[in-house]
């Protein structure tokens, strides 16, 4: 199955940020653009430029060719992005992304926690006994949450990672 750019531009932007969807998108169709032409189109500083490439590197959706500047003897890097590997960087997101649920999910249903009125803070129980069952910040007694509600959308949502998991496998 063929996954729609904007959902790869939402994972991408979501595990770094929307610079780096800027820099995705200008690189999309073409290759060896030196970083230079990309802060400029980006009308941004040059190490902001990089820094964002550095990180699109590090999940391995950019690579790069270095060569030297004779005029000025600096080195400078030539971005290439690289489509074979978004489907692997948006396999394991997803497979992050339902265990960091799981474990989620796990934690909602074997514990109870414990909420004031005001929202302020949210404890577990051994975290309440340790504050008295009062909420520090505004001193309301805490107490205990029905955590039903988020237990259903917490499997909804795992419901949904496991069908997109499944459609791009």
């Amino acid at each position: 199955m063929k996954i729609p750019a904007r959902r790869v531009y939402a994972i991408i932007a979501e595990l770094i940020n929307d610079d780096a969807v800027a820099i995705v998108k200008i690189l999309k169709n073409r290759s060896n653009v030196s970083e230079f032409k990309l802060a400029e189109e980006l009308d941004q500083e040059i190490n902001i430029t990089r820094n964002r490439l550095y990180q699109l590197y590090d999940l391995n959706l950019v690579s790069f060719t270095r060569k030297k500047d004779q005029k000025k003897g600096w080195y400078i890097h030539y971005w290439t992005f690289n489509t074979s590997q978004v489907r692997f960087l948006i396999l394991n997101y997803l497979k992050n992304k339902i265990d960091r649920l799981k474990d989620r999910l796990e934690r909602e249903k074997s514990s109870q926690f414990y909420i004031c009125e005001n929202k302020c803070v949210r404890f577990s129980f051994e975290q309440s006994t340790d504050f008295e069952f009062k909420c520090p910040e505004c001193g309301e007694l805490l107490d205990l949450e029905d955590n039903s509600q988020k237990i259903s959308r917490i499997e909804e949502q795992l419901k949904t990672f496991k069908k997109e998991l499944e459609s791009i496998q």
